[in-house]
């Protein structure tokens, strides 16, 4: 079975129920996932798949790919997406319709602005494939990491289009107040955000060696976040992993609303704040609803924060255990 969602951490986790839902329908296949390799860090130990083909985008898929029993479009609605798989001639095809594309007659058909973990679940419960949506937990790795994390506050300030980025200062007006409260703060973000979280760590007044941008693997931040009290960031691949390891969060939404993208409602301990505004999400420029969201609003929503989340339900201890 091939599944492409040749997308990022985000995107990665909020496909993890779906995938859940195909390894559990079919068991004795060899599942295949077409996404960037830096994700098999966190798809293999948890057992979601069992290699990692390392793709991006819509460029063709490797031609040693060739006629899988399944092939399996968590990747988009086309018309990109699915002649990638058809090329690959596989013996069924898992997809949404689009009209362009002939084989893909009568399959599914997408709906706009449904929420993303429910979509490719939908995807797959009208394939004949059960899939639950709630199946979002994954482990926290137990990698080494300093006690200072353990509660911390962790502050993500990047995001992957400006269109997403609070502004720095902000960020750092929080870390401050948090740090006045008496907490720990981290921050954390990819190599490419290595300077944007030193610049908000040192108008904050945190130390550098709290500044973890850059220096963590995604097993190291699944661990970070993972111990940590609480995670304040925009509408990125943090956030899903906050929600995957069931850390109490504030996310800022600008362009896109929370109920698409933003973590379950039924998940009370998160905090997802959106000014009602929509707009690119890959803009050039902050968002006008994002920048409509105050400090003051942002720590509002960290003070009505659980200490910790809800006890693991009996169906996430089992997802999680089936994962292993």
């Amino acid at each position: 079975m091939l599944v492409l969602r040749a997308l990022g951490l985000g995107d990665f986790l909020t496909g993890v129920p779906a995938l859940r839902g195909l390894r559990a329908s079919f068991p004795e296949h060899r599942l295949v996932l077409a996404a960037p390799s830096v994700l098999a860090d966190l798809a293999l130990p948890a057992g979601l798949v069992d290699a990692v083909v390392d793709h991006r985008g819509l460029d063709p898929l490797p031609a040693r790919l060739a006629s899988p029993d399944v092939g399996v479009d968590l990747h988009g609605r086309g018309p990109g997406s699915q002649p990638l798989l058809v090329a690959l001639r596989p013996g069924r095809l898992v997809a949404f319709h689009h009209p362009d594309i002939p084989a893909t007659a009568g399959l599914p058909e997408w709906r706009a602005g449904e929420h993303e973990v429910r979509r490719w679940c939908r995807l797959l419960a009208e394939s004949g494939i059960p899939a639950d949506p709630a199946a979002l937990d994954l482990e926290v790795p137990d990698v080494p990491l300093p006690a200072w994390v353990d509660g911390a506050t962790v502050v993500h300030p990047g995001a992957a289009s400006p269109a997403r980025r609070w502004p720095a200062e902000r960020f750092a007006a929080v870390a401050r107040a948090q740090r006045a409260a008496g907490r720990e703060v981290v921050v954390t973000g990819d190599p490419s955000e290595s300077e944007l979280a030193a610049a908000v760590a040192e108008a904050a007044g945190i130390p550098p060696d709290r500044v973890l941008a850059g220096r963590t693997g995604l097993r190291e931040l699944l661990a970070v976040v993972g111990r940590a009290g609480r995670l304040v960031a925009g509408d990125t691949g943090v956030a899903h992993v906050a929600t995957a390891v069931r850390t109490p969060s504030v996310v800022l939404f600008g362009p896109v609303p929370p109920s698409e993208w933003g973590p379950p409602p039924e998940r009370s301990w998160h905090r997802p704040l959106w000014a009602g505004h929509r707009g690119d999400p890959h803009g050039q420029a902050v968002d006008e609803g994002l920048l409509s969201i105050g400090v003051e609003e942002v720590l509002a929503a960290l003070e009505s924060l659980p200490e910790a989340a809800e006890p693991v339900t009996d169906t996430a201890t089992s997802n999680a255990s089936q994962s292993r």
